[in-house]
């Protein structure tokens, strides 16, 4: 963006959505109906680095935190193209239902991000955010290859941002490695809400629990019948785990980095070793 950007009176960057379906009332809808989320910092790393590892991803109702929201990321998750030839920051992601059995993901920067290098007092007439970009992700029974997602108006999702997506979602719900806390909204700003007659349901904090770390033991260990005669480093990884009635249904879940092997025999050395601790 440069100083000649120019606001429509929604507020939106004018021309930065593509689109012909409603899209400024799907989005204006979309955030007024949110849930909001923060994610700590340390928690973005480990959805980016998890993301990594994913291949495929649901996107339906079941899959999601909540039907709509919105996560701010902190520190944000980099760079994406929102005009072609042209990228900017996205800090935060919000979701809502689309047309044709699609989820609209409006990608969001801060206005300090997009303002940077501007006036100040162009700087203030930005919302405090602004979406630079929609995708649409199609909503199936089964998982969509993320290296296969559709392209809309000439422009593929980036692969990293949507898959950070899907794996802070999955590990959001893995409650020995993620701690929710309830921040409620401050005393003024639930005053401005309720006369504008929007919800106030506060922030839900989400953050890695200091307990993550290399496990002492495998919780598998053992279960293939083999003999170990040392012990080794096993990387996160994601697992696709059995649950609900009879473990019949399947979900992704984070397996944390740990130690491998019977106790007390000897740790094979590597040339590099990399342990996440807080």
């Amino acid at each position: 963006m440069t100083e000649r950007a120019t606001l429509a009176e929604d507020g939106l960057p004018k021309g930065m959505l593509p689109g012909d379906d409603n899209v400024v009332q799907l989005f204006t809808t979309h955030l007024r109906a949110a849930d909001l989320y923060w994610v700590a910092d340390d928690m973005t790393t480990l959805a980016m680095h998890a993301g990594q590892q994913l291949t495929a991803a649901r996107w339906t109702t079941a899959d999601r935190p909540s039907p709509i929201g919105l996560l701010v990321f902190d520190g944000g998750l980099g760079m994406v193209e929102m005009l072609p030839g042209k990228g900017g920051p996205v800090d935060a992601l919000a979701w809502g239902p689309g047309p044709d059995q699609t989820l609209i993901l409006w990608h969001l920067a801060t206005r300090e991000r997009i303002g940077a290098g501007m006036p100040p007092e162009v700087v203030q007439r930005f919302p405090p955010m602004l979406a630079i970009r929609e995708v649409r992700l199609p909503v199936t029974a089964d998982p969509v290859s993320l290296d296969d997602l559709p392209a809309r108006e000439g422009m593929r999702p980036s692969r990293a941002i949507v898959a950070a997506l899907a794996a802070a979602w999955h590990l959001m719900q893995q409650p020995q490695l993620v701690d929710h806390a309830r921040e409620e909204t401050p005393k003024r700003d639930a005053r401005a809400l309720r006369r504008a007659q929007m919800p106030d349901g506060g922030v839900t904090l989400v953050s890695l629990r200091r307990q993550y770390r290399p496990q002492d033991r495998d919780p598998d260990a053992g279960t293939d019948g083999r003999t170990y005669r040392h012990r080794w480093v096993v990387s996160g990884h994601w697992r696709n785990q059995p649950y609900g009635p009879g473990r019949e249904q399947r979900r992704q879940q984070w397996i944390p980095a740990h130690v491998k092997g019977p106790d007390g025999a000897p740790l094979l050395a590597t040339e590099r070793v990399n342990v996440w601790r807080r």
